[in-house]
């Protein structure tokens, strides 16, 4: 791995984490899975998180999760970034899934603090460590203590940007922007710092972050896209107006838990089905008509 990559610009911009679409028998829709895919990189999107929360990782058996990261990298040809999410709340598997990652080609491996365990800081630091010294690709660690139920500390984080050169980012989804901000004001300059919230990424980018990991740019990417440009560019008054336009939808992805809303947004757009695997199902009816409220508030319908 090149020590001298500026990883904070070549996973700068927005990154879709894309959801998973499933037939009506369950199985992986392929077919609609490529259609995504063009349409976020049509959109303008610099990069695809394939097998994240948002794609409803935890319901696919780990066949089935390296066959949708390996679809997802023959299917960018290298147009985009592709970071394949390969977390575990056990090392072992997280270490087997990251290195199945690298060999398929992925451009970096996106790894959620381990859930469940409830691991101490010193415990989060032994696990990052022992998955980027076994490997090569690139790391960026996704922060998300509402999902895992752990918050990994700054001085957490700075330990293992010093002691593991592989470790290059953090997707930030604690919520917390104080947070982030001294994120980024201890990390080196070329580490890369994403924002794993919609509806903080223009204060990230204001304080000096990358961009975002996208939820709601599964549907616009190109709003987002342009929004997140524009920011980085410099542009922010443009940037807030596109931003604003963009904050009911942002809202509206978490009326119930991600990805059920965002899913039936594409659904209603003919681009999947609203199809889940248990213990992700469909909205309630009074969820699906806020949604639609906003789908028409935002033109998207």
């Amino acid at each position: 791995m090149d020590a001298k990559t500026n990883w904070a610009k070549k996973f700068a911009g927005t990154t879709t984490a894309i959801v998973t679409p499933f037939e009506s028998d369950g199985k992986v829709d392929y077919k609609a899975l490529k259609n995504l895919i063009e349409y976020n990189i049509s959109g303008g999107v610099s990069g695809i998180v394939v097998m994240g929360t948002t794609g409803e990782s935890p319901t696919l058996d780990h066949e089935e999760h390296q066959k949708v990261i390996k679809f997802v990298i023959d299917e960018v040809k290298k147009r985009v970034n592709v970071i394949a999410g390969t977390g575990s709340n056990a090392t072992s598997e997280a270490i087997k899934l990251t290195e199945f990652a690298k060999k398929a080609g992925a451009d970096a491996a996106l790894l959620m603090n381990p859930y469940y365990n409830k691991p101490t800081q010193q415990g989060q630091y032994l696990h990052f460590k022992a998955v980027a010294d076994s490997t090569k690709i690139p790391i960026l660690i996704y922060n998300i203590q509402g999902r895992t139920g752990v918050n990994l500390e700054t001085p957490t984080l700075l330990r293992l940007i010093n002691d593991c050169e592989n470790i290059v980012g953090v997707k930030e989804a604690s919520g917390n922007i104080e947070q982030i901000k001294s994120v980024i004001e201890v990390a080196p300059e070329n580490f890369c710092v994403l924002s794993g919230d919609d509806k903080l990424t223009l204060d990230v980018i204001k304080a000096g972050g990358d961009g975002i990991i996208s939820v709601a740019s599964n549907i616009v990417p190109d709003r987002i896209s342009k929004m997140t440009k524009a920011a980085l560019e410099g542009k922010i008054k443009e940037a807030e107006e596109m931003n604003k336009e963009l904050i009911p939808l942002y809202g509206a992805c978490f009326y119930e838990t991600n990805p059920l809303p965002i899913k039936f947004m594409l659904a209603q757009k003919g681009m999947c089905k609203e199809i889940y695997r248990l213990p992700m199902c469909e909205m309630m009816p009074e969820s699906k008509k806020r949604v639609l409220e906003v789908m028409k508030q935002t033109k998207l319908l």
